[in-house]
C-alpha cells in the first residue's frame, strides 16, 4: 500500500495514503455531512448541481498547487483516497470549502515513485495559509493546528462533525510505517479557519 521512508530518503512500498481506514464520514450524525448520500464507490463521486465546485488547492509554504478530484466513500463508508499520488481530493458529499461546516481535503503522503502531494503536510504551522480555488473564486484559510493521531483513534466526529463556522481539514498519512500490514500507523491532520467571509475572484 504505502511507501516507507528510510534513512537516506529511499522509498519502498506501494500506492500511497489518503485518510486512513478509521476515517468514516458516515459514522457521524447525519447533520455532520449535509446532503451526504448513501455510501457509494469512489467512481460515483459527483458534485451536486448548483454548488460552487472546488477544483484546486494551494499551500504556499509547501509549494503545493494541486488540482482537486471529488472523493466518495466506499461500501463500508470509508473515504476513498485520490487515485493519483500527485493530486489531492475533496470529500464531495461534505461541505464545500468556504461554506459553513467541515470541508475535508485528503492526499497521499508518498508512493513507489517518491513523495506525493501532501508529503510535507506535517511541516505546516499555525498561521500558514491554504487557498482553495472554486468555480466562483478563491477562499483562503489560516492553519490553526497540526497534529498526528493513530489510525486506530482517528477523530472522525471532530473532523467530519457539524460546526457553526467554515472549517477546512487536510488529511494524509504519517508516523511510523508498519511493514507487517503495509501502511502508516498514523494520520497527519491539519485544521484551518476561513480568513474573511467572502469569496475572492480567482484571477
Amino acid at each position: 500500500m504505502l511507501a516507507a521512508v528510510l534513512g537516506a530518503g529511499v522509498l519502498l512500498g506501494g500506492a500511497g495514503c489518503g485518510t486512513g481506514a478509521e476515517a468514516r464520514p458516515d459514522a457521524v450524525a447525519p447533520a455532520a455531512v449535509a446532503g451526504s448520500p448513501a455510501p457509494a464507490p469512489a467512481a460515483a463521486a459527483t458534485v451536486p448541481e448548483q454548488r460552487a465546485t472546488p477544483f484546486a488547492v494551494r499551500i504556499p509554504r509547501l509549494g503545493v498547487d494541486s488540482a482537486l478530484e471529488p472523493l466518495a466513500v466506499d461500501a463500508a463508508g470509508v473515504l476513498v483516497p485520490p487515485g493519483s499520488p500527485d493530486v489531492a481530493g475533496w470529500h464531495v458529499a461534505g461541505t464545500v470549502p468556504g461554506e459553513v461546516g467541515p470541508a475535508v481535503i485528503a492526499g497521499h503522503v508518498d508512493s513507489r515513485s517518491g513523495p506525493a502531494v501532501f508529503y510535507r503536510l506535517a511541516d505546516l504551522r499555525p498561521g500558514d495559509e491554504v487557498e482553495v480555488v472554486r468555480t466562483d473564486g478563491v477562499v483562503r484559510f489560516r492553519v490553526l493546528a497540526v497534529e498526528s493521531v493513530g489510525k486506530d483513534s482517528f477523530p472522525t466526529q471532530r473532523v467530519y462533525g457539524p460546526t457553526p463556522v467554515p472549517e477546512l481539514w487536510l488529511v494524509t498519512c504519517g508516523g511510523e510505517f508498519d511493514r507487517n500490514v503495509g501502511h502508516y500507523r498514523s494520520n497527519v491532520i491539519v485544521r484551518a479557519e476561513l480568513v474573511g467571509d467572502s469569496t475572492e475572484p480567482s484571477g
